[in-house]
């Protein structure tokens, strides 16, 4: 007895088309047959990267409500670091010149033992050329006391320059900080918001990959991330490009009805759709 031939029911991709992409009612639980019509696998191919993409545009638009708080979080955060350092630079410095001060405060104290010291030799000499060889290092000693003196000012000026500078500093950072903790508060509040939105959206990318050869989502990636608007795959309107909006020549466009290759632009190298193949998946 002979075995009834079997068929198989192409099961309907449901999809609304204008309406935001979280609303999308698509069945993509459903793994194409081996067995199905050339046609129909590329067509079901084509429409997967559309929906692909408008998932992706999706998920682009959840993530730019955040802005450009990630940038302007890592600006502040360099500028918080360049602070610090400069913060202990300006603290370095302050040190070194209260070495100094500390050091000429000791060699003025040490000139005015010796002047005391040649002064009671003075009492003792024998002749004028001991007196005068004394006199000469009383003489000596006090003019290295008043160089001390105007060296210790000149680092009084720095010391209280850079001590004016790092409290400056040290203002301008706390006022990052507060700046910083704003915007880090503000960030975490979207991300709050919108993480759950994201996932959901970025699980049901991951299931029209099932959909797509690998060398095709690898150029759709590619496509993707080198145009500026994000769109890889966009479809024909009033004779052209959805992406780059250059005329279309005729022949081309019935290539891509037909839906059975993949069709670039050749002018922007976006893949292009044909509008109406949705309703060839509902009939």
């Amino acid at each position: 007895m002979a075995k009834a031939k079997t068929t198989t029911v192409q099961p309907k991709l449901k999809t609304k088309i204008d309406t935001p992409v979280e609303n999308l009612e698509i069945n993509v639980s459903r793994v194409i047959s081996k067995d199905e019509h050339d046609d129909m696998s590329m067509l079901h191919k084509l429409h997967a990267l559309y929906s692909l993409q408008q998932i992706d545009t999706q998920i682009t638009k959840i993530r730019s409500v955040r802005g450009m708080l990630p940038v302007e979080i890592k600006d502040l955060e360099d500028t918080i670091v360049g602070l610090e350092t400069r913060i202990t630079n300006l603290s370095e410095e302050i040190k070194t010149i209260e070495q100094n001060i500390s050091a000429k405060n000791i060699s003025i104290k040490e000139s005015s033992v010796l002047i005391k010291k040649y002064e009671s030799q003075k009492d003792n000499v024998k002749n004028n050329r001991e007196y005068e060889s004394l006199a000469n290092q009383i003489l000596n000693q006090e003019l290295d006391i008043k160089l001390f003196e105007k060296e210790i000012r000149n680092h009084k000026e720095k010391f209280e320059t850079k001590k004016s500078n790092r409290d400056a500093v040290i203002e301008d950072l706390e006022i990052y900080k507060k700046e910083l903790e704003i915007k880090v508060n503000e960030l975490e509040e979207i991300i709050a918001e919108t993480t759950k939105e994201e996932k959901q959206i970025e699980e049901q990318a991951l299931d029209y990959h099932k959909y797509i050869d690998e060398r095709l989502l690898l150029a759709y990636n590619r496509i993707r991330k080198n145009a500026k608007n994000g769109l890889a795959v966009v479809s024909v309107e009033r004779d052209a490009c959805g992406g780059c909006f250059n005329k279309i020549p005729p022949q081309r466009q019935l290539d891509i009805r037909t839906q059975k290759k993949i069709i670039v632009c050749e002018y922007c190298g976006r893949i292009l759709v044909d509008p109406t193949m949705f309703e060839k998946l509902e009939k």
